[in-house]
């Protein structure tokens, strides 16, 4: 039995207090795998009030020195307008919140209060590889992670290219390929260390999301609400009007599968010799591989393993480099700087933000 399942067996349903005293709820998956989806049904839930990728534990850098809560708050909603998006009340925000465990509570606490939800925390898919750290920042935390299937995953990437930019930029597949087992790899250290986490695919959210949702509540503690297993009525106001959002944005869960982008020969190669590798590596332990069927064939030599390896470590190296200029440059220079690109150049988190919202 995995520790997982053992979560969901053993979470008995609690009260409003006993929920607002636990830890935060993480739901995490790759770009592109459902996290939207997942996170618009979970919000379903009067007691459940998480953010859209508020990404405010990935600023760690931010609160590597102390900041007035005025000037924290200014670059997270510069980062993705965060407080906008959100409608977060800041005069509701304690000035001693200084760091960002404290800072991450009080911010999103106050957005689950402003909803009468006790259950908080947030969805995003930027910090899939950093599990551990977010859990060792948040003791108490809870983890969702989705899976989505690579080639499933690289051919939304490829339509969503077509309706934003931000998707087109170098090496967004190779982070997704390699972040598949990166986010494994972090799975893992939270089960041994005994931190609560539940899994699911995203083909059985969308081909049976009362189900799914029915073992989410079991595992957060909390009573099953049907409103949960529908988007209708569902309040996606935190969520960008971007094209690549449009499903999400409907009423009805779409079960079918999307139409497939062709993807490049080679990719397509790359995926499936990886495929190959961690079925060998990881057999049916892993949620991902379970519906699988084994094919023979080569797996990604040594040399490509190292070089792949090697490129995705640099990119996201860069990644955590473009968090650290965003945390410390002027802003003055950052909002120069953002004003004089057009916004598919933005290295954000993809929104154009404004500051000096509180």
């Amino acid at each position: 039995m995995s520790a997982s399942t053992k979560a969901v067996e053993t979470s008995p349903p609690m009260g409003p207090e006993s929920l607002a005293s636990q830890g935060p709820v993480f739901v995490v998956g790759i770009w592109r795998s459902g996290t939207s989806l997942l996170y618009t049904l979970i919000n379903q839930h009067p007691q459940i009030a998480l953010l859209y990728e508020g990404d405010l534990p990935m600023l760690r850098p931010l609160f590597s020195v102390r900041r007035d809560k005025s000037e924290w708050l200014a670059r997270w909603d510069f980062w993705n307008e965060s407080l906008k998006r959100h409608r977060i009340d800041c005069d509701h925000i304690a000035p001693d919140a200084a760091d960002v465990r404290s800072a991450t509570a009080a911010a999103y606490r106050e957005f689950a209060r402003a909803r009468g939800a006790a259950v908080w925390g947030e969805k995003s898919p930027n910090w899939f590889d950093n599990l551990t750290g977010v859990s060792r920042d948040f003791p108490g935390a809870r983890f969702i992670v989705i899976w989505r299937r690579p080639a499933q995953i690289c051919s939304s990437i490829a339509r969503a290219v077509h309706q934003d930019p931000w998707f087109d930029k170098k090496g967004m597949m190779l982070r997704c390929l390699l972040g598949c087992e990166a986010l494994k790899q972090e799975c893992d250290r939270l089960v041994a260390a005994g931190v609560p986490v539940h899994q699911l695919r995203y083909e059985d959210l969308v081909g049976s999301p009362e189900d799914s949702m029915r073992a989410i509540c079991q595992f957060l503690g909390v009573a099953y609400d049907s409103r949960m297993a529908s988007l209708d009525g569902a309040d996606r106001s935190t969520i960008d009007q971007a094209p690549q959002h449009e499903l999400v944005m409907g009423n009805q869960i779409v079960a079918k599968a999307e139409p497939k982008q062709a993807l490049d020969p080679a990719l397509q190669q790359k995926i499936a010799r990886y495929r190959r590798l961690w079925q060998e590596k990881y057999g049916s332990n892993w949620m991902l591989l379970e519906r699988w069927a084994t094919e023979p064939g080569e797996k990604p030599g040594a040399l490509e393993q190292f070089r792949d390896r090697l490129l995705y470590r640099a990119l996201r190296k860069f990644d955590s480099i473009v968090v650290m200029i965003y945390s410390f440059a002027p802003l003055w220079l950052l909002k120069a700087y953002r004003a004089s690109k057009p916004s598919s150049e933005i290295a954000a988190a993809g929104a154009e933000g404004n500051s000096g919202v509180c």
